[in-house]
């Protein structure tokens, strides 16, 4: 089954502990995590669905192609990790 972990900043706004989902596709794996933590999407994806900018997912350490469906294929194994962009000064 695949891993989806979530970095620090993220962690520190909401409560989005590693999980392990059955998943073919990005998307798949993420509305499994979405489920368990719904205020997890807003704050993800835009109100089409689409991956916002500050934020990046990898699998297995390469960025995802499909930011607008998310149909990227996820290995029984993979590690999809979900990174929030820091701005600021």
């Amino acid at each position: 089954m695949a891993t989806v972990r979530f970095t620090p900043n993220l962690q520190r706004h909401l409560d989005v502990p590693d999980c392990v989902v059955r998943a073919d596709t990005v998307g798949a794996a993420m509305d499994q995590v979405f489920a368990l933590n719904p205020r997890l999407r807003s704050y993800l994806l835009d109100d089409q669905g689409r991956v916002r900018r500050h934020v990046t997912i990898f699998i297995d350490a390469e960025s995802i192609a499909d930011r607008q469906h998310l149909s990227d294929p996820l290995t029984a194994d993979a590690e999809v990790y979900v990174v929030q962009a820091l701005s600021g000064g």
